[in-house]
């Protein structure tokens, strides 16, 4: 393990009236552990899953893409400040460089990888010899995993199912164990997917609860749901 531990401290936050600091979750729990190479975040859409996984990586010092600045309505204006009331906790006090993965921010990823490529295009083997954009996005999220997650660092990956056809995310999944088995690579990941949920030796945290609780992969309403409806399809039509 490269990270060891995430702990909230509820008595720094600015305010309880405003998101994410609102969340009971968030004012419930304490500290989360990293014991093994993969951990899962997951929860209901807006249980603030993604948002803690871009405090950690705030916190960590790694450094997240942007894409275009719109304007937004009755944005909350402390949308973005959950890291500065965290504390983290490096395995022997080593940091470690690694990188964050947001569906959202890929494709402004791979356009700006694109004029980088115009200046040197030797990067372009780096990513399987071939222009991200000018693969379909599945195929350009893999060449992008394949390439990055086998350097020795911290992964933090944002639904990186999200692009990824059933057979894709197969691939994601041995990629993952295959990576978590060198120790050089440490894993974790907000994701709604049931296949990347069955990684051996995963833990899985639900955000489902008053306070993140640990969960057994068959417990999971991604792996209950999928699998209800699969059975009794005419159930949900």
């Amino acid at each position: 393990m490269h990270l060891k531990k995430a702990v909230l401290n509820p008595e720094k936050y600015p305010t309880r009236d405003h998101y994410p600091f609102n969340l009971e979750l968030f004012q419930k729990s304490q500290s989360i552990t990293f014991n093994s190479p993969v951990t899962f975040f997951v929860g209901e859409n807006g249980s603030g899953k993604s948002t803690l996984l871009e405090a950690i990586t705030r916190k960590c010092g790694i450094y997240i893409w942007q894409g275009m600045h719109r304007p937004r309505f009755n944005a909350s204006p402390y949308e973005k400040g959950l890291y500065k009331t965290i504390g983290i906790e490096w395995t022997n006090g080593k940091k470690v460089s690694g990188s964050f993965f947001g569906s959202q921010i890929f494709n402004n990823f791979a356009r700006i990888l694109d004029e980088w490529l115009t200046m040197d295009p030797g990067l372009v083997e780096y990513f399987g010899g071939k222009s991200l954009m000018a693969q379909s996005h599945g195929q350009s999220l893999m060449a992008f995993f394949k390439s990055r997650l086998k350097i020795k660092g911290l992964y933090l990956l944002d639904e990186p199912e999200t692009a990824l056809s059933p057979q894709t995310q197969l691939v994601l999944l041995s990629l993952l164990q295959e990576i978590s088995q060198t120790s050089i690579a440490q894993f974790i990941i907000a994701t709604h997917s049931p296949i990347l949920l069955a990684c051996p030796g995963a833990r899985i945290l639900s955000f489902d609860e008053i306070s993140i609780q640990q969960i057994g992969y068959h417990d999971t309403n991604q792996y209950r749901v999928y699998k209800d409806f699969m059975e009794n399809p005419e159930k949900y039509l």
